[in-house]
């Protein structure tokens, strides 16, 4: 090859890189934003279902003390309308925060959480019965105890079921 080719093929990639340089640096920009957006929005989807976890479990938690205070104060015959506004207002959060949760948390979630609402459901509707006074048969404060003591091993396999969802392993 001769000096005057050379010359002239080395012109023309200097001119082509001149040329395509802002090109480049351009595409290479926009899928460093777009993988800093994909990063960024699976950061915040993952923010959301930690949140959403929390609530569930703060208003289940909650939700499961109340039901079980209700029924010892109902055993015991000190059961109040002050007891009853408290357990309402937990049924509340507790409803709430499913309704919340719904719209992030993924189907395990959601199917370990409606195993343990119908326990808790059940309890809270058989208490709502002995309270009116017009209990089924064999419903009593003892033995609805007894019954929410099957949503202490609901209640653990929606924990472990959140946390291994976010990623938590012991």
């Amino acid at each position: 090859m001769s000096a005057a080719i050379a010359a002239m093929v080395t012109a023309v990639v200097g001119v082509l890189g001149t040329l395509f340089a802002p090109v480049i640096t351009s595409w290479v920009t926009k899928r460093q934003r777009t993988a800093e957006g994909q990063v960024e929005e699976r950061r915040r989807l993952f923010e959301d279902r930690r949140t959403a976890y929390t609530s569930m479990n703060r208003a289940t938690g909650h939700f499961h003390t109340l039901l079980k205070d209700a029924l010892h104060r109902m055993r015991d015959g000190v059961y109040t309308d002050d007891d009853r506004a408290q357990l309402e207002d937990g049924r509340r959060d507790y409803r709430d925060g499913y309704a919340e949760a719904q719209m992030i948390v993924p189907d395990a979630v959601l199917a370990a959480s409606r195993e343990l609402n119908v326990v808790l459901a059940g309890v809270d509707a058989a208490l709502k019965r002995i309270d009116r006074g017009l209990p089924r048969e064999g419903e009593t404060a003892v033995q609805l105890l007894l019954d929410l003591k099957a949503a202490d091993p609901r209640l653990g396999a929606m924990h472990r079921i959140m946390r291994e969802d976010l990623g938590i392993t012991d």
